[in-house]
């Protein structure tokens, strides 16, 4: 009888779990148990890594192997163990020695010929690594660029099953990872495209300053969609923090670049209007999977003819814009994403969306069932509403040039380095992420300058979360201007952009 174990990594969204992995091989008649709550794509590991073994020029036990996955309450999901499953049999038979075993993390799904094919979730995984103590992974050789964005783990590529026994035998090298490649391209198209409407350009700067969300209204073909597709270029380049987390995502999604897959442009999504709801927060059977508000961690998410999307979907958003985390519970767990994004809505005025508002066909009623489709509870957590206007003329020989996605970019940066500067000791980077109570305490402004405000919260045509609000626009706009302080004309102008009869 034989007893060995080995190492690997269970990811509960993007949260890693260190999972042991024994291998017992004892007397009775052959065969295999797989135990430790493994999914249906990891129960069939024992006959992959049978095979694997067997390819391999090794010997498979021609006795009991019981294989436990511990801690045995956690599910197992994937096929990311089978590298380590092959190895801890192979250490209880003898082939490699046990004791090479300690510290080391495995990861990767085996062919039956005993090749290691890339897994999703290397990243995080490794993440989870370094935060446990473990600094050394052997990963399959096509993941090792992502595997090296992690700092303080001594990351090795592995062709094959074979190479992975020969370095335990310290007979061979594995390969190690180079420079990491860092994507610095601005994928964005340039703000200086959209012709004419001034006050959504304005509204755009001011949600990028800020980490605002927008919702666009108007006909269609007048450039909601050109301006929302604008915003990341504004959006200052991501710290190597946050594009670890966009990357950590991408990995569990399957979606991350091998070549550069750190990326430091905020990320852009936008979903169709018949995404379901599960593909919108994330869903799926056994453990959630990421939605498309996941993805959109740390940049922005379009919802284009948001009026379509229906209330269940749209309803969902509320909590997650709140919050900034997506919490689905599912009868294996409680799985959570991050989900901190910028939310840029677009919506025609009525269901006919003629080019001319003049040629609307649309009864008063049909049209307030149409935008009442975007619930007040919704639109109260949109800081900036714009009502967009038809173009009239094209003017392709004015003398100024509308301003690029450059120059406005300088001033978005500035603003939110004020920002960053004067809430740093409370760990805010946003005026969109500061708490209300912070606002009217810690920081509260002269009762003339929230005159505007506190007179439409007694009129009720805004809501206290409205009020807050209010308050963080004026501060992003007081920003822009280089002011300490937000004036009565900014809150004015705050209040303007969120509703226009409260004033």
């Amino acid at each position: 009888m034989a007893l060995a174990r080995s190492w690997s990594i269970a990811l509960l969204g993007i949260e890693g779990r260190l999972v042991e992995i024994e291998a017992d091989i004892g007397a009775g008649m052959p065969g295999t148990k797989l135990v430790g709550l493994p999914d249906p794509g990891l129960r069939e590991a024992k006959d992959r890594v049978r095979a694997a073994i067997r390819n391999s020029r090794y010997t498979w036990p021609d006795t009991n192997v019981t294989l436990g996955l511990s801690p045995a309450n956690l599910p197992k999901v994937g096929s990311s163990y089978d590298l380590g499953i092959a190895v801890a049999v192979l250490a209880a038979s003898g082939v490699v020695p046990a004791g090479e075993l300690g510290g080391i993390v495995l990861l990767g799904e085996l062919a039956l010929d005993g090749r290691l094919r890339p897994v999703p979730g290397v990243l995080p995984a490794l993440l989870a690594a370094r935060r446990l103590g473990h600094r050394c992974a052997v990963v399959p050789v096509e993941c090792v660029p992502e595997a090296a964005l992690v700092d303080g783990v001594d990351v090795l590529g592995a062709p094959a099953l074979a190479d992975v026994v020969g370095w335990l035998r310290h007979e061979v090298e594995l390969v190690r990872a180079d420079a990491v490649e860092v994507d610095h391209v601005e994928h964005a198209p340039d703000l200086a495209d959209v012709v004419g409407q001034p006050e959504a350009r304005w509204a755009l700067e001011v949600a990028a300053a800020g980490g605002h969300h927008v919702l666009l209204t108007g006909p269609p073909g007048i450039g909601k969609t050109m301006l929302a597709t604008r915003l990341p270029g504004l959006l200052p380049p991501l710290s190597k923090d946050e594009a670890l987390e966009v990357a950590a995502i991408r990995s569990v999604d399957g979606s991350l670049s091998r070549s550069a897959p750190l990326a430091l442009v905020p990320p852009f999504v936008a979903p169709h209007h018949s995404i379901s709801a599960a593909a919108l927060v994330g869903g799926g059977s056994g453990l959630a999977i990421p939605g498309a508000i996941t993805k959109a961690h740390r940049g922005v998410l379009f919802l284009d003819e948001a009026a379509e999307f229906g209330a269940e979907r749209l309803e969902s958003l509320r909590t997650v814009l709140e919050e900034g985390e997506i919490r689905i519970a599912r009868a294996r767990g409680v799985v959570r994403y991050p989900a901190s994004f910028q939310l840029v809505m677009a919506s025609n005025p009525c269901p006919c969306a003629p080019p001319r508002e003049t040629d609307c066909t649309c009864t008063p009623s049909a049209r307030r069932r149409y935008l009442g489709r975007l619930s007040g509870p919704l639109l109260d957590r949109v800081d900036l509403r714009v009502r967009m206007r038809p173009v009239t003329a094209m003017r392709t020989h004015e003398v100024s040039r509308p301003e690029s996605t450059e120059v406005v970019r300088k001033r978005v940066v500035a603003a939110r380095d004020r920002a960053a500067a004067r809430w740093a000791e409370r760990g805010w980077r946003t005026n969109a992420a500061v708490p209300g109570p912070a606002l009217w305490r810690e920081f509260a402004l002269p009762r003339s300058t929230t005159a505007l405000v506190e007179h439409g919260l007694q009129r009720g045509a805004i809501t206290a979360r409205g009020a807050d609000r209010c308050l963080r626009v004026a501060w992003t706009l007081a920003d822009l201007d280089g002011a300490a302080r937000p004036e009565s004309d900014h809150v004015a102008a705050a209040l303007e952009f969120r509703d226009r009869r409260a004033a």
